[in-house]
């Protein structure tokens, strides 16, 4: 039977796929735009919360400026889609931005965009998740009381979804999200056609309040400030966008010109709903403060203030309307798997990042499902770090968001105008020319435009929590150059010498003795067996009875190696041996030392805690004395015969074997195949 932690990631992840089962896993259109777009459609949920919550601290009668403030935001955005359409023309390899500024600013540079990309694509799980706890505590108290807990069930809940592969997420989440966009368009054109059409006086449940406002500041100066930080906030709503050049790889051929289409229906669709949303919030005169019990005046006892889109959704639909549970219920569903963006896109970008070298070789590996699983295991569990740090709070979380976006977003730019700086100066072509002189001028507005962005929200956010995100950034950027150095360093103490290598003069092999059983006597004809120069067994003497009858039985065994004895008068074991075996070293450098050692294979995990300890700490010690070879030799107890791996793993992915015990199928690769393949990779979690 297959033991408990093996059954119970089979009924979370699945079966595992074949290597060449990878093809199987890539998305065409219509499942790649719920996959990598969810974030940024489902951020409309949230940046108009953003805009109107900023404004609220002028007094209600900064709303006016909302539509102003989402018409730039929109701005942005479609300019942020046209440039990201000419990067996954010219980077369909899926490095995104990082390839991007990697291979036209420097590897520094791309290192820089990789360590914001991945502080974002956390806080985008962190920031998601709280956004959807908020809405659906909006009608479910129980929600609202104890949004932590449910924060963190839900990314363990979107970490078991990704685990099991890509495609299946892929089409899991694909009816939640397209219900997501027909509800919020259904929503806007319903209010839009009552106001408009039918001639409806629509007025949102807030919108007879009475707002103070926080700040007293008259000047000029004061409110273009707010109006800056209004718009940082309300570009909240272009998190994601990114996301779908990282992704390239993962579309079906031919994989650029899909993933540019989906990149344009995603910008399509936020800016419908965006500007859908914030236009009929100031039509319906829709009231959303920061903190409502300062800025309320007279609000009614137990007033709990909703989000705009559950106000909309009462307003358009009416109070107690199942159309009004289905608007909220859909909207914090969507919120909830938005941050499947993010499980796409870290662990793609993870796996690059170990490929070159600036993060653990573990990341580069696919799991049992072809999914990234170490990536994706990593990303949760920072995301909930950061959910249960700021209770799960999203005007606490949404100040550290976007500075990484934005990073990302004008380094790539400034890298796709070098890229084609260079391709000008070598095309001849009219038509080509004239071709690239358009991207690169899409290009140059973008950089424009999203480094004046980026200065905006380092200014208008830095105190409120801006800070934690750029440390955070460079403490990985940091551990990413470290990282590097090591592996390079490694690489260069493991290159060969160009000279011919020098054999050992002669190589001297030790037994490592305790009792005289059956596996001591197996690693004595092992060792003879590869004929050393010599050959001796070694024992320590921490108790002279048990020593004398050792040697007794020895002799009377009449065993062919002479046994060598070590006293050890403070009873200490490992010190005797390594300085046994560094007295051989120092008197023949050019030689190399042999160290068998017998150990036992036990079935049980307990029964490790009972054996082997002094053989494993040997071992470890031993590992560091240089021209010292560790050989270990293992004696199979009964309790191991139950721990048939090869019958186990067919077990568990293709059903009962048939055939001997222990038996290989002729497709399968066999268990030292596989182990020296994960070997060779670095393994996985």
């Amino acid at each position: 039977m297959a033991r408990p932690t093996s059954l119970l990631k089979r009924i979370l992840v699945g079966r595992p796929f074949r290597s060449d089962r990878l093809q199987h896993t890539l998305l065409p259109k219509r499942v790649a735009l719920p996959v990598f777009a969810s974030d940024a459609l489902s951020s409309v949920a949230y940046a108009p919360d953003e805009i109107l919550l900023t404004l609220s601290l002028a007094g209600a009668g900064a709303y006016l400026y909302s539509p102003w403030v989402a018409l730039a935001v929109v701005v942005v955005m479609l300019t942020v889609v046209a440039s990201y359409r000419q990067n996954v023309h010219a980077y369909p390899s899926g490095g995104g931005d990082y390839e991007v500024a990697s291979a036209n600013l420097g590897p520094k540079f791309g290192v820089g965009v990789a360590s914001a990309l991945l502080v974002d694509y956390v806080l985008t799980v962190a920031v998601s998740v709280s956004s959807g706890v908020a809405n659906l505590g909006s009608v479910v108290p129980f929600v609202a009381t104890h949004k932590v807990l449910v924060a963190v069930v839900a990314v363990v809940a979107l970490t078991a979804l990704n685990l099991r592969g890509l495609r299946e997420s892929g089409s899991a989440l694909a009816v939640p999200i397209y219900g997501f966009i027909i509800v919020m368009v259904g929503m806007i054109a319903t209010g839009l056609i009552r106001v408009f059409v039918l001639g409806h006086d629509l007025q949102a449940p807030s919108a007879n309040l009475l707002i103070e406002a926080e700040w007293h500041d008259p000047t000029a100066a004061a409110m273009i400030f707010l109006l800056l930080r209004t718009f940082s906030s309300g570009c909240a709503a272009l998190t994601g966008v990114e996301a779908i050049s990282n992704g390239v790889p993962a579309f079906k051929e031919p994989k650029s010109r899909n993933a540019a289409t989906t990149l344009l229906l995603l910008g399509g669709l936020a800016v419908t709903m965006l500007v859908g949303i914030v236009w009929l919030a100031r039509i319906t005169g829709l009231q959303f403060v920061e903190d409502p019990a300062a800025q309320i005046v007279g609000a009614p006892a137990g007033y709990v203030q909703k989000t705009v889109v559950a106000q909309l959704g009462e307003t358009v639909f009416g109070s107690g309307s199942v159309l009004l549970y289905l608007v909220v219920v859909v909207t914090a569903l969507i919120l909830f798997l938005a941050a499947n963006t993010a499980f796409n896109g870290f662990p793609v970008l993870g796996s690059i990042l170990a490929q070159d070298r600036f993060l653990p070789r573990q990341l580069h590996t696919r799991g049992d499902r072809l999914a990234f699983s170490n990536g994706i295991i990593f990303l949760a569990v920072f995301a909930i770090v950061l959910i249960v740090g700021f209770q799960a709070e999203v005007t606490r979380l949404i100040q550290l968001y976007i500075v990484g976006v934005f990073v990302s977003f004008t380094l790539s730019q400034a890298g796709m105008i070098r890229h084609w700086n260079r391709l000008l100066r070598v095309e001849r072509d009219p038509v080509v020319r004239r071709r690239m002189m358009r991207s690169r001028a899409i290009n140059g507005f973008g950089m424009a435009l999203t480094g004046a962005v980026l200065i905006i929200v380092l200014i208008t956010k830095f105190l409120l929590g801006a800070w934690i995100a750029i440390a955070a950034m460079g403490g990985i950027y940091l551990t990413m150059l470290a990282i590097r150095r090591h592996y390079d360093r490694v690489a260069e103490e493991l290159t060969p010498d160009e000279g011919r290598q020098m054999l050992p003069a002669r190589n001297h092999a030790i037994i490592l003795v305790s009792k005289v059983h059956r596996p001591t006597l197996r690693a004595v004809a092992y060792a003879l067996a590869t004929r050393p120069d010599t050959l001796t067994a070694l024992t320590v003497n921490v108790d002279d009875a048990d020593t004398r009858a050792l040697q007794q039985e020895w002799e009377n065994r009449d065993i062919p190696v002479p046994l060598t004895i070590i006293d050890s008068p403070y009873r200490e074991i490992t010190r005797p041996i390594l300085d046994f075996v560094s007295g051989i070293r120092r008197q023949s450098p050019r030689d190399v030392v042999t160290v068998f050692v017998p150990e036992y294979v036990l079935g049980k995990w307990w029964e490790n805690l009972l054996h082997n300890q002094s053989a494993l700490r040997i071992k470890t010690r031993l590992l560091f004395e240089p021209g010292v070879m560790v050989t270990s030799v293992p004696w199979q107890l009964e309790s191991s015969a139950a721990r048939d791996l090869n019958r186990l793993d067919a077990t568990l992915v293709r059903g009962p074997v048939r055939g001997p015990r222990g038996g290989e199928r002729e497709d399968e690769p066999s268990r030292s195949d596989a182990a020296a393949a994960t070997v060779a990779e670095g393994g996985d979690t």
